[in-house]
């Protein structure tokens, strides 16, 4: 602390001011602006807490969330690919507000032929299709899909007033209902089951030509009660194809009738098991349920095999109930496989299961199972222990879909049996991603309609997690690998992505129906932003305890992104409102550089720019007094006698004798070399700088400043060095933490060889 405060100020304000006028340009006086820094708190983005959801990011003492139960009937006519439903809805109304009319979705509408959906796209003619993709285009009908609705009848068996438009049907109440009241209606509908190969769709049927059966995954397949709520009201946003389902929890009670020859499994616990098992199959699945290292075969290959040659006329009927769920779906066929193992999950024991054709194998019996068992563990590790009763994973061709308890999911070996690593990491990946998906959004349950990230990109993040932690746990599933090799998680793989054109590109707070690239923007961009929160920005011991604590909070409720964002803050105690705008609301980039290095040594004397400076000033050089002077030795080297900069210990000795006794002195560590790095920031987003100084002796030595440390200037910041040996080379982001797109600018000596960036620029440009 200098003694003379005056001086002291007047120094930093020199200080300060060489070091602005030498990086910056004279600028004209400029007009007054509003707060603009990086680091002000997102008050503007953010609704204000209140009694349903608080300032911490948990449930208030008013959060509410209405209920619909479920009691259908439902038959599968395999013949004709068709599906018949009656289905009985008490809606519970625990909102205070009084209701006029309900809402109900029927996603299946999206594929009428005359729906809306077919004619939003604006894209034109692609430069290649494939066969079958040129035939659904441009050659044959579009798919008669669609609900259609034989009859809306109130309680006492009377039709009920009701309007559909496109993909939502709105029941006019004959009477408001009140808070705390109930209101059951039901509906008789069917629809035809699209073919989900050719068609592209979530759900329906894929056709084996070679033994003439179908395996039939059945989803959206009833009228869906819509969510309501307080930031809301009604969640009646159309469903035109990508936003996917925002629901509301409920118990289901459900009767499926298929033919007597099908295998079916689904959303719920199977009431009437010893009616459709055979004596065999229960005897193997008691056995299963015992079995925790590897899987019981409830329906063997060979079983299946004999199956597909008849098609059996009678019919039987599957009863499940499941409580406190979302939604309901089934997978049903003759063709499967079907094999089981326990988990055990906390103090309870989980079912999980694959169900699968031989066209799966070896495949699916390999490691469909295992893969389920697994995640169910992690997963329940980094959030909450799983609720549900068992978790399914169901073989179908193109298929990534998720649903309470059931999964479908593709992978497929070559004819032969054989398939490439690539098969197989992808079907493990898609495993692991779409169980997954019963933590998000089936338990915590977002509103997918309109967040897409918070149930894709949120799983994503864990998803990678799970798959690293499979690599390290079971060596055996990941051979030949050392790791597996997950596509989505590390920042280094969505670089490429936040490089493209602006115009393309949305920020991650966005309708999922208004991205051009839903894939990066809600799966790998939000799963890259939580995985450098976790390890570069909080550290995983924070982030993980925090990440718990949303995950707790509001499973089986219905968060919001704010719900998350502040619930991470608030228990972590690290401020993250720059980051979650940054990344979330936001199409900025990550680009942090080197801009100049520059080595100071002790001058005797103010050097040759500080001399200018107090001139300039009119500010005596004897107003300073005795004090420590540096000077860049590139500016000005003739005030040391042997023209070496590199040693400043015999004059800093000198100086510091004058001001300090020998015992204090004796104290010290007493640097050799300054230095002063200037990082710059053509990027948009506020990120840590990381820093490798490599030393002359070969030693390394890594820095991380922390994001705070762009606060005050957001266009570059000047950290000082100090060191025993001499720096001749240093690397920003030398792990590849960050997501920095370009790394030309991350070395110094600054790298000649052009940036994947910059080869990526130049083949865009030619």
């Amino acid at each position: 602390m200098y003694k003379n405060n005056f001086i002291y100020v007047l120094i930093l304000l020199i200080s300060s001011t060489l070091s602005f006028s030498q990086d910056n340009v004279e600028k004209e006086k400029q007009q007054g602006h509003v707060n603009v820094n990086k680091f002000r708190q997102l008050y503007e983005e953010f609704s204000s807490p209140n009694m349903f959801r608080t300032a911490s990011g948990a449930p208030g003492p008013a959060y509410y969330q209405q209920q619909a139960d479920y009691v259908m009937e439902i038959e599968l006519d395999e013949k004709n690919k068709m599906i018949y439903g009656n289905e009985t809805i008490t809606y519970t109304n625990n909102s205070p507000d009084i209701l006029d009319y309900l809402w109900v979705q029927l996603d299946q509408n999206v594929r009428k032929k005359d729906s809306p959906s077919l004619k939003i796209d604006g894209n034109g003619l692609r430069s290649l299709y494939r066969p079958s993709e040129f035939k659904s285009e441009f050659v044959d009908d579009p798919f008669d899909g669609g609900f259609n609705i034989d009859h809306v009848l109130d309680q006492n068996k009377k039709p009920l007033s009701h309007f559909i438009n496109q993909t939502m049907m709105r029941i006019n109440l004959p009477y408001p209902l009140k808070s705390g009241e109930k209101f059951s209606f039901s509906i008789g509908w069917w629809f035809n089951i699209p073919d989900h190969v050719k068609e592209n769709s979530r759900s329906g049927y894929e056709y084996f030509p070679g033994d003439g059966n179908s395996a039939f995954t059945i989803a959206q397949f009833f009228p869906r009660m819509a969510v309501y709520n307080e930031v809301e009201g009604w969640q009646n946003y159309q469903f035109w194809g990508d936003g996917e389902f925002a629901l509301p929890f409920g118990n289901y009670d459900v009767k499926i009738t298929v033919p007597s020859d099908h295998v079916l499994d689904a959303t719920g616990i199977l009431q009437n098991r010893k009616e459709v098992f055979s004596k065999e199959m229960l005897k193997r699945y008691n056995k299963a349920k015992k079995s925790y290292d590897e899987p019981i075969m409830i329906v063997t290959q060979s079983e299946a095999e004999e199956a597909e040659k008849n098609f059996s006329n009678q019919t039987k009927t599957w009863h499940f109930k499941a409580q406190n769920v979302r939604d309901f779906a089934f997978a049903s066929s003759r063709k499967y496989i079907w094999d089981m193992m326990s988990v055990k999950i906390g103090n309870r024991d989980v079912m999980a299961v694959s169900m699968y054709p031989k066209e799966g194998n070896p495949l699916w019996e390999d490691y469909s199972t295992l893969t389920v068992a697994e995640t169910l563990k992690t997963y329940s590790e980094y959030t909450f222990d799983y609720p549900y009763s068992k978790a399914i994973s169901v073989h179908a061709k193109q298929q990534g879909m998720e649903y309470p308890m059931i999964c479908f999911n593709f992978g497929r070996p070559n004819i032969d049996g054989s398939y490439t690593d690539e098969v197989k990491f992808g079907m493990i990946g898609v495993i692991v991603h779409e169980i997954g998906h019963n933590f998000f959004p089936m338990i915590v349950n977002s509103d997918e309609r309109q967040w897409a990230w918070m149930d894709e990109g949120i799983n994503t993040f864990v998803q990678y997690v799970a798959e690293q932690k499979l690599g390290e746990d079971y060596p055996d599933i990941i051979y030949p690998l050392e790791k597996f090799p997950s596509d989505r998680g590390p920042a280094e793989l969505i670089t490429r992505y936040m490089s493209v054109d602006q115009r393309i590109l949305a920020p991650i707070m966005s309708n999922p129906e208004n991205i051009f690239n839903l894939g990066p923007n809600a799966y790998g961009k939000p799963a890259v932003a939580l995985n450098i929160l976790r390890e570069t920005i909080m550290g995983r011991e924070l982030f993980d305890h925090a990440f718990k604590t949303f995950s707790k909070r509001w499973m089986f409720k219905h968060p919001t992104p704010e719900d998350f964002f502040r619930t991470m803050e608030d228990a972590s105690a690290v401020d993250l409102d720059w980051f979650w705008r940054g990344w979330f609301y936001t199409t900025d980039y990550v680009d942090i550089g080197i801009k100049d290095v520059r080595q100071f040594y002790v001058s005797p004397e103010p050097g040759v720019k500080l001399k200018e400076y107090l001139d300039e000033m009119g500010i005596p050089m004897n107003r300073l007094g005795s004090n420590i002077y540096f000077e860049d030795f590139l500016n000005d080297s003739s005030n040391l006698k042997d023209g070496s900069p590199l040693d400043n210990s015999k004059l800093l000795n000198n100086y510091l004798k004058e001001n300090y006794s020998d015992e204090e002195i004796a104290k010290l560590d007493i640097p050799k070399y300054f230095y002063q790095v200037v990082f710059d920031k053509p990027g948009g987003l506020v990120m840590p700088i990381i820093a490798e100084y490599e030393y002359e002796d070969g030693s390394k030595e890594r820095i991380k400043y922390p994001a705070q440390v762009w606060r005050k200037n957001d266009d570059q910041v000047n950290k000082v060095v100090l060191s025993d040996k001499k720096i001749i080379g240093i690397v920003l982001d030398p792990d590849l933490e960050t997501a920095d797109i370009d790394k030309s600018n991350n070395t110094w000596p600054k790298n000649q060889e052009k940036s994947d960036f910059e080869k990526f620029k130049d083949k865009i440009k030619g």
